[in-house]
């Protein structure tokens, strides 16, 4: 080996091993970053909430908490509010919604309306992974319901599994690829709210913000990034032909009803689709609209 071959191998060498120096420098601000971001205290004030006793209003918190805020769906809290069943995210992180039943009689009301609008704990901090950002939209009378009815709930004796959020998980939601700080992402000053259930695109949009976090920002699919093999890859939402082009109103109930897609095939288990069951015919419509309304895009522009 010639001197000048040498040089040339030891100066790739030192160039990879300051990359990976610099790699990992990168890694390391990115997790601080996220740890920081996470113990961040919000000056965010608690709202006054009357909660309520009337079996109307309680009947919406209901709905709401089984549906468009899914906390009852077996990926979030479970039927019962006792946790939820975990995800397990590979190396971005373990997840499982927790016990509330145990956690919510150390909030006051408006502490529980205050996490419900802005993905915050009783502590001002940032709640993980809970899919505020999808209903922090919800108008206060129905925000009101829904902790009129999770007062309702008989506690439930089972400890809460911990959330565990890894380094490349801490990467990528930094990267703005996946949510896991909550917080960060609701503007907490901006109060928007949608002005009532209407079976409009407008209400659809709100409606819709709950794909977002599997089916992308242009709801188009697509693999979630750094997802696990084992997680599905979810599919394209707009009316583009690799999409929802051919599919008619009756087949998107069919998919809310029962998980069944237009081709006959059933959808894997990680799409909550029994919440999406509980939709009452204002909101199907509502979201169908928006969904028609999107610009086709081909499968997997996320």
């Amino acid at each position: 080996m010639t001197r000048a071959r040498t040089l040339a191998l030891e100066s790739a060498a030192a160039l990879l091993v300051v990359a990976g120096l610099a790699f990992v420098l990168w890694v390391a601000i990115q997790v601080r970053a996220f740890d920081a971001s996470m113990a961040r205290v919000y000056e965010v004030p608690v709202p006054t909430v009357a909660v309520s006793k009337d079996p109307a209003v309680l009947a919406r918190g209901k709905h709401l908490a089984e549906s468009v805020a899914p906390c009852a769906a077996r990926a979030c809290h479970g039927p019962d509010f006792a946790g939820g069943d975990p995800i397990d995210m590979g190396p971005l992180a373990s997840l499982r919604g927790p016990n509330v039943t145990q956690v919510m009689p150390e909030y006051t009301d408006g502490e529980l309306a205050r996490l419900l609008h802005h993905g915050l704990k009783r502590d001002g901090r940032s709640l993980a992974f809970m899919p505020v950002q999808d209903f922090a939209w919800l108008p206060d009378d129905d925000v009101t319901a829904i902790v009129s009815y999770l007062r309702t709930i008989p506690a439930v004796v089972k400890a809460s599994e911990p959330v565990v959020i890894r380094t490349l998980g801490k990467v990528l939601d930094r990267r703005d690829r996946i949510i896991l700080d909550v917080a960060r992402r609701i503007d907490h000053a901006a109060n928007v709210r949608a002005r009532g259930a209407t079976p409009t695109i407008e209400y659809g949009r709100f409606l819709a913000m709950g794909c977002q976090g599997c089916h992308g920002e242009h709801f188009s699919g697509g693999a979630i990034p750094g997802a696990p093999s084992s997680v599905p890859i979810p599919l394209n939402l707009t009316p583009h032909a690799t999409g929802l082009e051919q599919w008619s109103f009756a087949d998107f109930n069919r998919l809310l009803d029962g998980g069944v897609r237009k081709n006959g095939k059933r959808l894997d288990p990680f799409m909550p689709y029994e919440s999406f069951a509980r939709y009452d015919g204002v909101e199907r419509q509502a979201l169908w609209s928006f969904l028609r309304s999107l610009p086709p895009r081909p499968f997997g522009g996320r």
